[in-house]
């Protein structure tokens, strides 16, 4: 990095130029995502597509699903053949395209827009977050720092998508918060280039040059993958191909799990591993397993607590309506104001020489998550019974929800880290990824049984969906009896033998 590169909070400055790209993309993404399931639901009066909600639930899965698996290749274009900051910089401006075309009100745009967005978050997100770390030297002590200021632009992104498109849907309409979507990446993109210049020359080239004949080869792969996804997606639209998106769903969930699967075993099994290597990538699969159900359960958020929050809560406070999208602000809003405290509740067990495992803080995690769906199984049953439901409900729900993220989320990561073999951590970083995948497409096909022609089944959604993560939880508490001394040898390798080590509990 140049010295003269002011620095951002005391590190490096190439960090603002990120955080502020994120914080943009971010506001695109979460402004236009949580408008999707309410747009495809919503009448043609009302200027939506006036699909079912299974239908519509399932597509919100296969669009979100798509988001994290679309990761993989844009990875691996990066390191292959552009490099991370010319992917964040071309990801972008496929993302602000397909924002714009999404803002155009005709039936053709609902559907390439999506697929647009999909490719340009592929290419973007895993990328940034790859260059925050390369940032810094193996020796900095300020990566974790970074990364946590990385991680409030984030959120802080969300919040303006939540606040600002969710008002514009209620006030002007979809498209114009669609269009909104596409400014905020719009003033991404320009402070990115504007600012490039801090990043020096992190992540200019790609890490691992191609010889030119695989470079051309590996261009020719993705050209001919786009050319398909172009044609299949004129075959639907012009009706020559008729696809259901619950079955597809289905489908998709069970190609992306034998994947998953198939991947972690050959890694096993043919990774030349040693014996506590393999013990170790064994407590790694139990929260694997976690971040699917977890996250099977908390993307209800965009889809069937979205609905909810739509047409079953009381939403007038005096002669102001709240815009059913903000509700979701309240997991942003948490997260920042939560994340202070559970850093310090871990440095604090840690410094009383107690620190639960991952797979126990995974249990927890999906426990706390489940009584969100038990405060939500007695708001379904107030609207089952006519009534509207008070929004305190929802609140309470979605910080129930962050409680239980806050606990699995960031130690599924560091769980990652640890627990994987040294040459295989990129590779099983990309295999966790699909854990979001699966619990994505998972979450589109279990808010499907939202019916609203028959609402007395709504408070079984719900309790069925909590008691699902309470069984999980209790499958990961009892494997991690096992596990947990299998995390043991990762920890072995952090500590010296002379050392006092933690309990792990």
């Amino acid at each position: 990095m140049n010295s003269k590169t002011p620095d951002f909070f005391g590190h490096p400055g190439g960090l603002q130029t990120l955080f502020y790209t994120e914080m943009w993309e971010r506001m695109s993404y979460y402004g236009m995502r949580a408008l999707l399931v309410l747009f495809m639901t919503a009448s043609i009066q009302e200027e939506g597509m006036a699909i079912t909600v299974a239908s519509a639930t399932a597509i919100y899965g296969l669009y979100t699903g798509a988001v994290y698996f679309m990761g993989l290749p844009g990875g691996w274009i990066a390191d292959r053949l552009i490099g991370s900051q010319k992917a964040v910089w071309y990801g972008g401006i496929v993302i602000m395209c397909g924002h714009i075309v999404l803002a155009i009100p005709a039936s053709w745009s609902f559907f390439i827009g999506l697929i647009l967005v999909v490719i340009g978050t592929g290419l973007l997100k895993p990328n940034v977050g790859i260059l925050v770390g390369q940032l810094y030297s193996p020796e900095d002590q300020r990566r974790d720092a970074g990364y946590t200021i990385y991680y409030m632009g984030i959120n802080l992104g969300s919040l303006i998508g939540y606040f600002v498109c969710g008002w514009l849907q209620v006030n002007a309409g979809y498209h114009y918060a669609f269009g909104a979507a596409a400014i905020g990446m719009a003033i991404g993109l320009i402070q990115y280039r504007a600012t490039i210049g801090r990043l020096g020359g992190v992540g200019a080239e790609p890490l691992l040059k191609m010889t030119p004949a695989g470079e051309k080869k590996s261009w020719t792969v993705i050209v001919a993958f786009l050319i398909g996804i172009a044609v299949l997606t004129f075959a639907m639209m012009t009706g020559m191909l008729s696809i259901d998106p619950v079955t597809l769903a289905q489908y998709v969930a069970v190609a992306i799990t034998v994947v998953f699967l198939a991947y972690y075993a050959g890694i096993y099994a043919f990774g030349n591993l040693s014996s506590d290597e393999k013990r170790t990538l064994g407590a790694l699969f139990v929260v694997c397993l976690a971040s699917i159900f977890f996250w099977s359960g908390f993307e209800q958020a965009g889809s069937s607590l979205n609905l909810f929050g739509r047409d079953y809560t009381e939403r007038m406070i005096g002669s102001f309506e709240i815009p059913p999208a903000w509700f979701q602000s309240a997991n942003s809003f948490f997260i920042i104001t939560l994340s202070p405290f559970f850093a310090a509740l871990w440095v604090n067990l840690g410094k009383r020489m107690i620190t639960p495992s991952y797979g126990i803080k995974c249990a927890i995690g999906l426990v706390i998550m489940a009584t969100g769906f038990i405060v939500m199984f007695f708001a379904a049953q107030i609207a089952a019974s006519g009534l509207k439901a008070a929004p305190y409900f929802l609140v309470a729900t979605y910080f129930l929800h962050t409680v239980g993220e806050l606990c699995l989320s960031p130690v599924a990561l560091a769980a990652v880290s640890k627990l994987s073999p040294k040459r295989f951590a990129g590779q099983m970083m990309g295999v966790f990824v699909l854990t979001y995948s699966i619990g994505n497409v998972t979450a589109g096909l279990l808010a499907g049984g939202l019916d609203p022609d028959n609402l007395s089944d709504m408070p079984n959604l719900f309790w069925g969906i909590g008691q699902i993560t309470v069984a999980a939880a209790l499958v990961v508490g009892l494997l991690t009896l096992k596990t947990r001394k299998w995390e043991k040898l990762a920890e072995k390798k952090t500590f010296n033998h002379d050392e006092e080590q933690p309990t792990i509990l």
